[in-house]
């Protein structure tokens, strides 16, 4: 009868021996995917039949010890399966959350361009990012797609558009405050001018006056914010315009902001510069790439782009 006891409880011992390692292995793994409950239930029910046999025969001996350690052993596993259930649902909503933001970032990048035309600054400053570079312009600026641009060139730094189709000198100081200084820019490119020869021609004091004042706004509000004044485009010569030029340039000169003259925009060629310097990968907000260069991209294309579709529209119609 002892000998009887002792096969038996090899038979136990080496029904069990790998259930440590099971619980191992299932603790390492980190997930519940491959296990399956039903089958460790089967396996506690069987040990527990076999202990309540034991007590029903008053079999009280060692051999009764090894079916508790058995037990014990596969019950370990049931809790390591719930904990890897949890794990298993925890990363499940990490990963449907990654899935999510990369959803939500692939639509931004090809539909910031169509949001502009559908939202007003104010909604699109609370998604956009602070630090960025602004172009601040009027109505043929709106028109340039500075999102579908920053991803063709490869722009390793954001930039937004906050054009307004009637910005004169006059109201640039208040459309400012409210659509671009809440975004703390890196670095604004002016295109301010096209609605303003009227002014100019009747007061060139009060057009300079204006202007200056806008600068002030911008200067007391965001010290370290780089500024590149564009001239007014004059492809007729006139006169009225490039004196307007001049005095756009004497500000830029007193107040050291960059002056970036579009009478030379037919001479640029921005794809050019991109693969002779590699511009975009060196154009990051940490090098502070001359805005010159950002600016030889945006009107190149509103020049010779959106002038084309222009003239298209024309024989068209």
């Amino acid at each position: 009868m002892e000998l009887g006891h002792l096969f038996e409880a090899v038979m136990l011992v080496c029904f069990g021996f790998s259930w440590p390692l099971n619980v191992r292995k299932a603790y390492k793994a980190r997930t519940a995917k491959g296990t399956s409950l039903a089958f460790i239930i089967l396996i506690i029910t069987g040990y527990v039949a076999g202990i309540t046999a034991k007590f029903l025969n008053h079999q009280i001996n060692y051999v009764l010890a090894v079916y508790f350690l058995n037990l014990a052993i596969v019950m370990t596993n049931v809790l390591v399966y719930i904990r890897n259930v949890a794990l298993d649902k925890k990363t499940e909503k990490t990963e449907t959350k990654k899935k999510l933001l990369a959803v939500k970032k692939e639509y931004m990048n090809k539909n910031i361009y169509e949001m502009e035309e559908n939202m007003n600054y104010e909604e699109l400053n609370n998604i956009a990012q602070k630090n960025a570079v602004i172009l601040f312009g009027g109505a043929m600026d709106k028109k340039i797609p500075v999102a579908e641009l920053a991803q063709s060139f490869e722009f390793d730094f954001k930039i937004y558009n906050r054009s307004e189709e009637l910005l004169s000198v006059k109201n640039a100081k208040d459309i400012y405050s409210k659509n671009i200084q809440p975004l703390e820019p890196e670095a604004i490119l002016i295109h301010i001018g096209e609605t303003d020869q009227n002014l100019f021609k009747n007061s060139s004091v009060d057009f300079d006056n204006y202007y200056m004042s806008m600068l002030e706004t911008i200067k007391n509000t965001n010290k370290n914010c780089r500024v590149a004044l564009i001239s007014v485009r004059n492809e007729n010569e006139d006169r009225l315009i490039t004196e307007m030029n001049r005095h756009i340039k004497a500000i830029a000169d007193s107040e050291r902001c960059d002056f970036i003259n579009l009478d030379s925009v037919k001479l640029w060629n921005p794809r050019a510069t991109k693969a002779s310097v590699d511009f975009a990968y060196s154009m990051g907000l940490k090098s502070k790439k001359p805005l010159r260069n950002i600016a030889e991209i945006l009107y190149s294309y509103a020049y010779l782009e959106l002038q084309e579709e222009n003239l298209n529209e024309s024989l068209v119609g």
